[in-house]
């Protein structure tokens, strides 16, 4: 026990989190009259926040999402499973990769050729994908939780100073009041990433599961480290910020699932646009205000450089990502002949964007429009 509180001591230090000569009793909840300072205990409340978002996802999706699905006509059934065969399907639940040897041995142990087992592995590896009402469900809540919380955080944030003058996250640092509204807001918000995290234990599992829980669990690392040291301010920028453009994302998967392709394809353009404002402009002008500003407002400190260096590495990512998507952009206004084409982007870890259409391809030297010329950006 005393080996613990030494690392806990020594990981929440002062020194590190928080302003010269502020200790964590200055900014304890209730030490000050004037100032209601976030309170580290109420990082416990996501949790059943969490929960309850989750009930409401169930209910929402089955009930109301996709009853709509089924109504504008999106699938609900999978590919047609392979023959029943224990063999083969204890192989599958030891590994769904299948190579040479593998095969070679089941042929043995099945009597079933090789491209037989094969077709069957093909067929059962198909079964584990999530159908497409399934996908239309999932980025229907998605959208309808961006939409919510980014109307719900322009109503918190319209009357707060440092949303029109950025440097008012920095005046008074570390004695600035949380709000009610701005409490629910950074609430919800590590809530919803908590219900993120839960349920992909649940739900169809991707190959991207890892890198989806790691990304998850670093943006509720974030949010609560801010919350903790009292960076609510710029914190609630960040997050306004980067809620508006995934609106767009996942309505254009929708639309797409819906086949509504003009559709997909106009709301892919305003995604496009949104997400260089609010990514390359936006964004910046807060990383500026950090880096340039606040050092002239306030002094300095090692949770500072920490924040900063993530929020510029966040920056970076934004501008590989808007690359990737710009690509994709100019390829579908530039191919004339274009009857398919597919490109996945995968945004911030847990936004995944497939777009169709044809294009007329040339495959083994023979032109075969059912071949497919994918340009593929996976984002993390």
């Amino acid at each position: 026990m005393d080996l613990l509180h030494t690392v806990t001591d020594t990981f929440w230090s002062t020194k590190v989190w928080l302003p010269p000569n502020v200790t964590w009793e200055d900014i304890r909840p209730g030490v000050r009259p004037d100032v209601n300072h976030a309170d580290y205990r109420h990082l416990v409340y996501p949790l059943p926040l969490a929960a309850i978002i989750f009930v409401i996802r169930i209910f929402v999706e089955r009930y109301w999402i996709a009853p709509i699905g089924k109504a504008i006509g999106i699938k609900s059934t999978g590919p047609k499973p392979p023959i029943p065969n224990k063999d083969l399907e204890a192989a599958y639940s030891v590994s769904s990769r299948l190579n040479h040897k593998n095969i070679v041995k089941l042929t043995k142990q099945t009597d079933l050729s090789e491209r037989q087992i094969e077709r069957w592995w093909r067929r059962r590896r198909a079964q584990d994908k999530p159908t497409t009402l399934v996908k239309f469900c999932e980025n229907s809540w998605r959208c309808i939780y961006y939409t919510y919380s980014f109307i719900f955080g322009c109503i918190v944030m319209w009357d707060k100073p440092w949303l029109w003058d950025i440097k008012n996250c920095w005046y008074g640092y570390p004695h600035q009041s949380v709000t009610n509204d701005i409490w629910w807001y950074y609430m919800i918000s590590m809530a919803f990433y908590w219900s993120l995290t839960a349920s992909q234990f649940v739900d169809v599992k991707r190959k991207d599961f890892w890198q989806m829980f790691v990304h998850h669990m670093i943006t509720i690392v974030l949010i609560a480290l801010s919350w903790v040291c009292n960076l609510h301010r710029v914190g609630s920028l960040v997050l306004l910020v980067h809620d508006c453009a995934d609106i767009f994302l996942e309505a254009a998967k929708i639309t797409k699932y819906a086949q509504y392709q003009k559709v997909c394809d106009t709301i892919f353009a305003v995604f496009t646009v949104v997400w260089i404002i609010t990514r390359l402009v936006l964004y910046p002008r807060i990383i500026y205000s950090s880096s340039v500003e606040a050092p002239s407002i306030l002094p300095m400190f090692p949770a500072y450089y920490i924040f900063n260096t993530l929020l510029i590495l966040l920056l970076v990512l934004h501008i590989g990502w808007t690359y990737l998507i710009i690509q994709i952009a100019v390829k579908a206004i530039r191919s004339g002949q274009v009857s398919y084409y597919r490109c996945q982007v995968n945004i911030g870890g847990n936004l995944l964007l497939s777009l169709r259409k044809g294009v007329h391809v040339k495959c083994s030297g023979h032109t075969k429009s059912s071949c497919e010329d994918t340009s593929t950006g996976v984002i993390r």
